[in-house]
């Protein structure tokens, strides 16, 4: 369908962006795109719609995700409404570890990069850890948002010693033109400007205290409003409360990757893990306020269960990215993206090409594996044609598919660090938005200068 294929993307975004209401533009996006499926059937699009929720809630990876967020929300509402968070964020302000607004801000960045082994613990433990802090000195939410958002994908993408290097090294050596499919896909992440580029922004706002662009402005508001600010933060009692569950997160996702996938972290199940180790967070909060006796056992379940049903909103927005993302593959979004690179592009042009084919790719389908998978075998055979190193345009599909994963208002990525953070996902979106594309422009700009120096030109 062409250019048609992009419509529902540009309705979902603009919608989201326009009117604020996610809740509208994602099943609007979804209609569209089942009505140009069903071959302008609006009628059949709408019904075609409604199933194609009910499969993605019937896919397992999906329905674990969905249940992992639920069970989030049981676990962020134990930990502060016990007072572990509080207690916790005194001891550290306490002890000068975060005794100013740019440690905690650097322990936000700090705790992303740390638990780079898997994208939403890296969300959820240094968000949830950073949202007292952020409270205590007055930095807006959109601002936590931003901060582990640009220590997530990017530096698990930079990292690759955990679920995203096995999956991209598993789609390289199924190429014959890759020789060496280990080290294209070691120099491939070094030369990833833009995840490297975003994770230095993210820094330096954290270390510097200075916002811009919308961001700035929606701090400004929320400083004089002090709307953020409201949230119940009950008086301190246990930091065990928090650094418990916490600990066991961490230590449960490791031992779970490590279980199932027979001793090999790198081949664990990392949907399975998450869930399994949140559920035994959840269980281990619960257990300690009881055992304390600050919660009776009836008193920690409604806590947890009023704070699971808060965050159904965030539950509904992921559900229909998952369906619009599963949507726009049978439309046929991304191949069309990726059809413009062809062989007729000049090889100077042809890695940046493919990072902003990604990019796009990520940004309107919300995923940034299946741009990997899509622009994978469409742009290794280009680098062997061209003669470019197969780094060069590796380092372009994994910095455009970050972009979109890092930014997209449908990636469940950019949803769960706004669930993490407590920042409104709108908010989120459109203060990060300027930050990602001054990335995306240096990193086209790079990869022009490394396409010159690797002789591309010639």
């Amino acid at each position: 369908m062409g250019w048609l294929t992009l419509l529902p993307a540009i309705a979902a975004i603009g919608i989201a962006l326009w009117r604020k209401d996610v809740f509208l533009a994602l099943p609007v996006a979804i209609w569209i795109s089942e009505t140009l499926i069903a071959g302008g059937n609006p009628a059949q699009g709408f019904l075609n719609g409604v199933e194609r929720l009910a499969t993605t809630l019937g896919s397992p990876g999906n329905a674990r995700l969905i249940l992992f967020c639920i069970i989030v929300g049981g676990l962020i509402a134990v930990m502060r409404r016990s007072g572990g968070v509080s207690a916790l964020v005194s001891r550290l302000v306490d002890s000068g570890a975060a005794s100013t607004p740019a440690r905690a801000g650097f322990i936000a960045w700090i705790l992303g990069v740390v638990l780079f082994v898997e994208t939403n613990l890296s969300l959820l433990g240094s968000g949830v850890a950073s949202r007292g802090l952020f409270d205590r000195f007055k930095l807006s939410r959109a601002r936590l948002a931003y901060i582990i958002d640009s220590t997530c994908a990017p530096v698990s993408v930079i990292l690759m010693f955990n679920a995203w290097g096995a999956f991209v090294l598993s789609l390289i050596s199924e190429e014959e033109s890759v020789a060496n499919p280990m080290s294209t896909l070691v120099f491939g992440a070094l030369l990833n400007f833009y995840a490297f580029i975003a994770v230095a922004m993210a820094l330096f706002v954290a270390l510097s205290g200075r916002v811009h662009f919308t961001l700035r402005s929606h701090e400004r508001a929320v400083q004089h409003s002090g709307e953020e600010a409201a949230e119940e933060h009950d008086a301190p009692t246990r930091a065990l409360f928090m650094v418990a569950p916490m600990a066991v997160l961490i230590a449960a996702i490791f031992g779970f990757m490590w279980w199932t996938g027979g001793g090999d972290l790198l081949s664990g199940s990392g949907s399975q893990s998450v869930l399994w180790a949140m559920s035994l967070a959840l269980v281990v909060a619960i257990g300690l306020t009881v055992a304390f006796r600050r919660y009776s056992m009836r008193e920690a379940t409604k806590v947890s269960l009023d704070g699971m049903s808060e965050l159904l909103p965030a539950v509904s927005i992921i559900l229909m990215a998952l369906t619009l993302s599963a949507s726009f593959r049978d439309l046929g979004t991304g191949a069309f993206v990726a059809s413009v690179v062809s062989d007729q592009t000049p090889a100077i042009l042809v890695a940046p090409l493919v990072f902003l084919a990604s990019a796009v790719i990520a940004f309107a389908t919300g995923t940034s594996w299946g741009t990997f998978a899509i622009m994978t075998p469409i742009a290794m055979p280009l680098a062997a044609a061209f003669g470019i190193p197969p780094s060069l345009v590796l380092a372009g599909i994994l910095g455009g598919g970050v972009f979109g994963d890092h930014c997209s208002p449908i990636s469940d990525t950019t949803v769960i660090a706004s669930l993490a953070s407590g920042c409104d996902h709108v908010e989120h979106v459109r203060t990060q938005l300027p930050y990602a594309l001054i990335a995306a422009a240096l990193t086209t700009a790079l990869l022009i200068g490394a396409s010159v120096i690797s002789g591309a030109a010639s």
